[in-house]
């Protein structure tokens, strides 16, 4: 059989677990499986070119489209060959990325056959305070963990079917099933549903959890990237699903709005949405005036 395969979400959390001594290959896969069109469970050709032109323009074109079809192929067909590894470990956080990753993975692996399968999802760690993930942890760290591990249950693969059904479909009715949910067979997926349901637009501003608190940290006066990336961080509550990328592409989409709430000066009109296309120190955000409607401040919702 072929060695040990530790499939996880992220690149530094991967290379943290490729020099932690643990033997095996590690995998990091690559997707934003809570957002973005997509069927429930495994995917056909036409749900990867969907998701290739949504992840494209998820990065603001940092990211070619023929690169993260190429990616997501890539990944798919290792999960095919993962059956013939002499163990299959599974490492993810407790936040809503992971999360929808985490029952994605299990129903692609549920429905080749693929049923012995081992779970580490990390949701604190002694002394790292606040605690948003495993890519926060050090080698040794990650090694310590290790022997905590289990195996995935009958049940916990039925329910991982349920909630990537929930996430591809955008079914608001089964999340607010889901969220209530106190025994759940994974326990951390009514926190991350509750907040996914936080990311929905709010009927009277039109902006989800996280957009709302980086615009209160630009009219608060941070008007750097990494202020109000700060600022937002410490606002948020862990664990933190999104990462810098997610945050510059919800302030793009605030300058975009009809009328924008943000004004960004920089080198470029935007935001990168992908790592070393700019120097973030030369931009600047501002917030614009609200615009009075004589019954309160209103905005007009771009879906983004």
């Amino acid at each position: 059989m072929k060695e040990a395969l530790h499939i996880t979400s992220g690149d530094i959390a991967g290379n943290s677990l490729a020099k932690s001594g643990i033997p095996g290959e590690v995998f990091v896969w690559h997707d934003i499986l809570y957002d973005g069109p997509r069927k429930p469970g495994w995917p056909d050709d036409g749900t990867l070119d969907a998701r290739a032109r949504f992840l494209e323009e998820s990065t603001g074109g940092g990211l070619e489209r023929s690169y993260i079809l190429k990616t997501l192929k890539e990944q798919y067909l290792k999960l095919t060959t993962a059956g013939d590894c002499s163990q299959i470990v599974l490492w993810f956080d407790a936040c809503l990325f992971d999360q929808s990753m985490l029952v994605h993975i299990l129903t692609c692996m549920h429905h080749h056959g693929i049923l012995k399968v081992e779970l580490l999802c990390v949701d604190a760690f002694p002394g790292v305070v606040p605690y948003n993930g495993l890519g926060q942890l050090q080698p040794s760290q990650l090694a310590s963990v290790y022997d905590r591990r289990q195996s995935v249950t009958d049940d916990q693969f039925k329910y991982a079917k349920i909630v990537d059904k929930a996430f591809a479909n955008q079914d608001l009715r089964l999340f607010s099933e889901l969220s209530c949910d106190a025994d759940a067979p994974l326990p951390w997926i009514p926190a991350a549903i509750r907040r996914w349901l936080e990311e929905q637009p709010d009927p009277k501003t039109g902006l989800g959890r996280l957009e709302t608190l980086a615009l209160e940290a630009i009219r608060g006066g941070c008007e750097k990237p990494g202020k109000i990336f700060s600022a937002v961080a410490a606002a948020d509550a862990p664990p933190q699903y999104w990462g810098d990328i997610t945050l510059w592409a919800k302030i793009n989409a605030m300058a975009d709005r009809n009328p924008p709430l943000v004004r960004i000066e920089g080198p470029t009109p935007r935001l990168p949405q992908w790592e070393g296309v700019a120097d973030l120190k030369r931009f600047r955000i501002t917030s614009l005036p609200r615009k009075a409607d004589g019954a309160g401040f209103k905005y007009w919702h771009i879906i983004y």
